[in-house]
């Protein structure tokens, strides 16, 4: 395991959800932005049906989770969000995907992007990282490698890139850890500005976080950290 050590001009995260990427990676997400790092995030899925509850009306929760993801990229001083609109539960690692996600990482030009693991999917018998996450995951990865890099592959995306570096958080095989220590309340800030998510439990919300967060960092010795399966496809 590894003190991850990227300083990257321009960082793009892809990811299923909303709330995903926050949870995820947003504490190095908000240390780039920090650092002067140009951070974008891309959501895939439109949220619309991230609730417990059946009452909840699709196209108001896909609103608020809209919203909410805009106030945690302004926590986390990002260079932009957006969401992308795919329904939740229907995406697929399809044709049309990776197109759009082969356009944006053209336009974006990242040296570094960060996703969800595709090939994680049982963790310690108590949790499945369910289909949109997997999807998504795959689709960044066929994106990056190899088609923003070729040019047959989607010739009316824009010039082609070759990401340097990907990071897939999640991972059952993670190999980098980086420090969070100066960004740990600004990732908790984003997480809980997903408050449809969160069912009135923001103190239990920030326990869990630090715990976790506690336990990736001491891996390498440090004091917080967000753990990652690094991939380095150009030096």
């Amino acid at each position: 395991m590894n003190i991850l050590n990227l300083n990257p001009r321009v960082a793009l995260a892809l990811y299923a959800h909303p709330d995903d990427a926050d949870v995820a990676a947003g504490g190095t997400l908000a240390a780039w932005a920090q650092d002067g790092r140009e951070v974008h995030l891309v959501v895939l899925c439109d949220g619309s049906k991230g609730a417990h509850h059946s009452v909840e009306n699709v196209s108001v929760l896909s609103g608020h989770r809209r919203a909410e993801l805009d106030r945690a990229a302004a926590v986390m001083g990002l260079a932009s969000a957006q969401n992308l609109g795919f329904v939740d539960g229907e995406l697929t690692n399809s044709d049309q995907v990776r197109e759009r996600l082969v356009e944006i990482i053209r336009q974006l030009q990242p040296e570094v992007v960060v996703a969800p693991d595709p090939t994680a999917v049982f963790f310690g018998g108590v949790y499945v990282n369910h289909r949109d996450h997997r999807e998504t995951g795959w689709a960044v990865l066929d994106a990056c490698a190899p088609a923003s890099a070729m040019p047959l592959y989607y010739p009316n995306a824009g010039p082609i890139h070759q990401v340097k570096t990907m990071l897939f958080s999640g991972s059952l095989e993670p190999d980098s850890v980086s420090n969070i220590a100066s960004s740990l309340e600004v990732k908790i800030e984003a997480i809980l500005a997903h408050s449809s998510q969160l069912g009135g439990e923001s103190s239990a919300i920030r326990e869990v976080v630090v715990e976790r967060a506690a336990q990736a960092g001491a891996a390498v010795g440090l004091n917080y950290g967000e753990a990652f399966r690094r991939i380095d496809l150009a030096s």
